[in-house]
């Protein structure tokens, strides 16, 4: 019954995305004289109907629970604003295509040479014949997979000081609300799905698997930013991410910076299922819910600023970067970054 309904999902897409590709974008690409691109611009099509579908998810069932049990007033809209074109780059396309012409055609030139030199092709689906190649079971094992290594590069955004500097781009949202997922510097994005389209391509995920699985875990971190008091209960917040959970990862004070032997500086790194978080020594259930950010934000502090609008923060996050850099004749300068 679930795969039955899982293929009508799927024909209905398919439907859809077809209908969008050929009374739009094949025509603006045709027109553009793009005409060699139709394939990929058929793929494009795809990632931008999930994008609509998911900013209609957001703007409907998010918002409602937002207005229903707000953490927080939120007084700091432009801030909010900012966000909100964040989202509207990654959920529509546009850090998608820079995906494509920068990272995709490394990727299949690298795989493809590993393969001539003897790389074995692998997939998830022959691992148990009969079991794995079954659609939903093979999509909920590349589901653990890929949040296995989200969480792994989670960790490694906030442990690696170089890299810290670019993630703090999003720890610096004060006001924390389902448009704060994708507040994230660009080069950030890039390293984070650089990896995450490699591993795709090695394991063999299918494309419409692959997009599957982005769109579910985006949605999730978008439920588990907003602004809403929202717990899953005892049992429910050690399955499914959610707002209460992550909320204490953007803590001030805890999120990042309460690290020390064992967390890696910082508690409740999983993006879709705790139990990594669990499995590693880093859940936190902690049920109150406090103000968020970088502690070098405060004004007792120092009142740090990370930026108000989206190249600001783009530059200060380079310029922090670059301040960690093992520079000639820096000394440990890096260490006060």
């Amino acid at each position: 019954m679930i795969g039955d309904a899982v293929d009508a999902i799927t024909r209905a897409f398919g439907e859809v995305q077809q209908w969008l590709f050929e009374s739009a974008v094949q025509p603006l690409l045709f027109h553009a004289g793009l005409g060699n691109l139709v394939a990929d611009g058929y793929r494009a099509t795809g990632w931008l109907l999930v994008g609509l579908l998911q900013i209609g998810v957001m703007l409907t069932l998010l918002r409602a629970l937002e207005r229903w049990r707000p953490v927080e007033p939120v007084t700091d809209r432009a801030a909010v604003r900012v966000d909100v074109i964040y989202t509207l780059m990654h959920r529509l396309g546009l850090v998608r295509v820079g995906l494509f012409f920068a990272v995709d055609p490394l990727w299949d030139l690298l795989i493809g040479k590993l393969r001539v030199w003897g790389l074995p092709t692998w997939s998830i689906d022959g691992l148990w014949p009969g079991v794995t190649d079954v659609a939903l079971v093979s999509f909920v094992l590349y589901l653990l997979l890929f949040d296995l290594v989200d969480y792994a590069l989670h960790r490694a955004q906030h442990q690696w000081g170089w890299w810290w500097q670019l993630h703090a781009v999003h720890h610096s949202q004060r006001q924390m609300t389902m448009w704060s997922d994708n507040r994230n510097h660009l080069l950030d994005d890039l390293i984070r799905d650089t990896v995450l389209v490699g591993v795709a391509l090695l394991v063999g995920v299918a494309p419409t698997q692959f997009v599957a699985i982005v769109a579910i875990t985006q949605l999730v971190e978008s439920l588990s930013h907003a602004n809403v008091r929202l717990s899953f209960g005892r049992i429910g917040q050690r399955l499914l991410v959610g707002p209460q959970y992550h909320r204490l990862h953007h803590r001030i004070g805890l999120g990042h910076e309460s690290g020390g032997a064992g967390t890696l500086g910082g508690h409740n790194f999983a993006v879709l299922f705790p139990v990594w978080d669990m499995l590693f020594g880093s859940a936190r259930f902690d049920t109150r819910y406090e103000p968020t950010g970088i502690r070098d934000q405060l004004p007792e502090a120092g009142g740090r600023d990370y930026g108000r609008g989206f190249w600001a923060q783009q530059g200060l996050g380079l310029k922090r970067l670059l301040r960690q850099l093992p520079l000639p004749g820096r000394g440990d300068d890096r260490a006060r970054a």
